[in-house]
Order: C-alpha cells, then sequence, then structure tokens
C-alpha cells in the first residue's frame, strides 16, 4: 500500500488516473492532457504501473493504458477502514 499513497501524492498522477477513469488510452492520448514532456509522463505512468494502480496492455504497436480497477477498490476500502462505522457514530452522539 505503500506504493499506491506515494504514488498517489502527486496531482498529475491523480489526473492521469482521473483521465483514465474515462477508459482505456494511449500515452500520446493521456499527455494531450498535460503540458509534460514525454520523459516526464513516462516517468509518471511508471510510477502509477508500479504501485499498480495501472495496467497496461500491447495492441500492435501501441500500449494502451487502463485503471487497475481492483486496486482502486482496495485503496478505497483501505481509506473507509480509517473512519468510524455508522453505528459507532451513532453510539457516540446518544451518550
Amino acid at each position: 500500500m505503500t506504493e499506491v499513497f506515494k504514488a498517489l501524492s502527486d496531482p498529475g498522477r491523480r489526473k492521469i488516473l482521473r483521465i483514465l477513469g474515462q477508459g482505456e488510452l494511449t500515452a500520446g492520448e493521456i499527455g494531450a492532457h498535460f503540458e509534460f514532456t514525454a520523459p516526464t509522463l513516462s516517468h509518471h505512468l511508471a510510477a502509477l504501473k508500479k504501485a499498480e494502480l495501472i495496467r497496461v496492455r500491447r495492441n500492435g504497436t501501441q500500449l494502451i493504458y487502463c485503471l487497475n480497477t481492483t486496486v482502486m477498490q482496495d485503496v478505497a476500502s483501505a481509506i473507509l477502514d480509517f473512519l468510524p462505522s455508522a453505528d459507532l457514530h451513532r453510539e457516540a452522539e446518544q451518550s
């Protein structure tokens, strides 16, 4: 989970994830949303891939990037674990 939160700490990477939330894209299509240089975009994509937040598949000569929804669900669940449950919250209000 450390790699996941490290990857999510960068606003550019979070924007990449939001963009990929709309569907699969090539690196060029992702890059069109940024003023990043190609090496910078490649660095961000590598960090997201290392954290397993995105998946990559080859389509001919192109690499297609998409969200790894399983890991995204695990992240959401981990964050929700920090919140008190609704029952505990209600008990505290009644006390």
